[in-house]
C-alpha cells in the first residue's frame, strides 16, 4: 500500500466510525444498531476492530460505489430526525434490496450541535478535537460538513475510479459531498452535471444568517459546476418565487412537479437528454431529497409536500439518464424515520424507507456499472 493510502486510512479511522454509529447515543436505538452490525459483521460486540480491519479491503473492492453515512441534522429544517436516516436506510437496503451492493466505509463522527468548522471559534474547535480525537491540537476537523468534505476530497484523490454514495442526514450534507466530487471531476477533465430531485429549490443565499444549510447548499456549489445550467432540478413545487425567478437569477434548469405530471416523463426526459448531449456532459451526480416524492410516499421527512412525483416517475427519469450517462456519485437525503407528520406512525416510516431504498438501490447499481 502507498503512503498516500495509509494516510487516508488513518484519517478514516479517526474521523469516521462503524456504519450505524454516526448518531451519538448510549441506549437509544441500541437494538437497531446491533441488528445492523450483526448483518454486516456477524456479531454485535467489538465492532470497531472489525470495521477498521474491513477498511483494508477498500483498494481491492469490486464495488465502485462506496457508502458513507452522515448522521447530521444541524443544517436541517422544520421537523428534525434525518440524523437517523443512515442507520435505518442501510438496514432497509439489506433487508429489501439485497442486490444493491457497495463498500461501506462507515459514518462520519458527528457532534450533533455542529454544522461547519467556519462557524466555530478556536476554543470550541479545540474542545471538540479533545472530545473526538483525545487531542485538542489535532489536525482533523470537528464539524460534519467539514469532516465530510475533507474525507471525500482525499477519497477521490486515492480512488478516482470509485464514487461516494452519501446517506443523510439533512440536505446541507450534499454541499461537501458535491463540492469534493465536482473539484475531483474537474481535475480529471470530466464535464459533469448535478441531477437534483427535491420539492424545494435549495437556492437561498442564506437562511437566518447561515449560508450553508438545507435550503442553500445548491447556491454554493454552482461555482464548481462547468455551467450553472448543469444543475438540473426535478420535482420542485414548494417555493416562494416562480420558476422563472430561479432560472433567470441563477441560470439553473428546473422541471417542476406539475410540469412532469402534465407533460409526462418522456417529454421531460427527451428535453434533459438533449441538453446534456449538447453540453457534452460526461458523468452525473444524483442528489435525491426524499421529499421530491409526494407525501403519500414520503411523509417521514422534515418537510413533506403534496403534489409531488411518484416513485415510478423518479425511477423512469433516473433510468433514462443512466442508460446514456454514467452516474458516478449520488446521495439520499432527508429520510427521518421517527418523524410522524402523516399521523400514521410506523406505516409512514416503513413506506418512506421502502421507497427511499428502491431509489437508493437503483443509484448504487448504476454507480457500480
Amino acid at each position: 500500500m502507498t503512503a498516500k493510502w495509509q494516510d487516508f486510512q488513518e484519517k478514516v479511522e479517526h474521523c469516521l466510525c462503524p456504519p450505524g454509529n454516526g448518531v451519538f447515543t448510549v441506549n437509544t436505538a441500541k437494538e437497531r444498531k446491533a441488528a445492523l452490525h450483526h448483518k454486516l459483521y456477524g456479531q454485535t460486540e467489538n465492532i470497531e476492530p472489525l470495521w477498521k480491519s474491513s477498511l483494508q479491503d477498500l483498494p481491492t473492492s469490486e464495488h465502485k460505489a462506496v457508502m458513507l453515512g452522515i448522521s447530521s441534522d444541524c443544517g436541517g429544517g422544520i421537523l428534525r430526525g434525518a440524523n437517523w436516516g443512515p442507520l435505518f436506510l442501510r438496514s432497509t437496503l439489506i433487508e429489501q434490496q439485497p442486490q444493491a451492493k457497495a463498500f461501506d466505509i462507515g459514518d462520519v463522527r458527528v457532534i450533533p450541535h455542529l454544522l461547519h468548522d467556519k462557524y466555530l471559534n478556536e476554543g470550541t474547535i479545540s474542545n471538540c478535537q479533545k472530545a473526538l480525537y483525545a487531542n485538542e491540537q489535532s489536525d482533523y476537523h470537528v464539524s460534519p460538513l467539514s469532516i465530510t468534505e475533507d474525507v471525500c476530497t482525499d477519497f477521490y484523490a486515492n480512488f478516482p475510479e470509485k464514487g461516494i454514495f452519501g446517506i443523510g442526514g439533512d440536505h446541507s450534507i450534499s454541499y461537501p459531498l458535491t463540492k469534493a466530487y465536482l473539484k475531483a471531476k474537474r481535475e480529471q477533465g470530466k464535464k459533469v452535471a448535478i441531477i437534483h430531485f427535491d420539492a424545494h429549490t435549495d437556492l437561498l443565499v442564506e437562511r437566518l444568517g447561515i449560508d450553508l444549510c438545507f435550503g442553500s447548499w445548491c447556491t454554493h456549489i454552482l461555482e464548481f459546476l462547468p455551467s450553472p445550467a448543469h444543475l438540473i432540478q426535478f420535482g420542485i413545487r414548494s417555493s416562494g418565487k416562480p420558476k422563472e425567478h430561479w432560472e433567470s437569477t441563477f441560470g439553473v434548469k428546473q422541471h417542476w412537479a406539475h410540469e412532469i405530471n402534465e407533460r409526462g416523463c418522456e417529454a421531460v426526459i427527451a428535453e434533459v437528454l438533449q441538453q446534456l448531449r449538447n453540453d457534452g456532459v460526461d458523468e452525473l451526480y444524483v442528489s435525491f431529497d426524499i421529499d421530491a416524492l409526494d407525501a403519500e410516499f414520503a411523509s417521514a421527512t422534515g418537510t413533506p409536500e403534496d403534489d409531488g412525483l411518484n416513485p415510478q416517475q423518479a425511477l423512469t427519469i433516473l433510468g433514462a439518464l443512466a442508460d446514456e450517462f454514467l452516474i458516478t456519485g449520488a446521495d439520499m437525503m432527508e429520510i427521518a424515520p421517527f418523524t410522524d407528520s402523516s399521523l400514521e406512525g410506523k406505516s409512514s416510516s416503513e413506506t418512506t424507507l421502502r421507497e427511499g431504498a428502491k431509489i437508493s438501490a437503483f443509484l448504487l447499481q448504476a454507480m457500480n456499472k
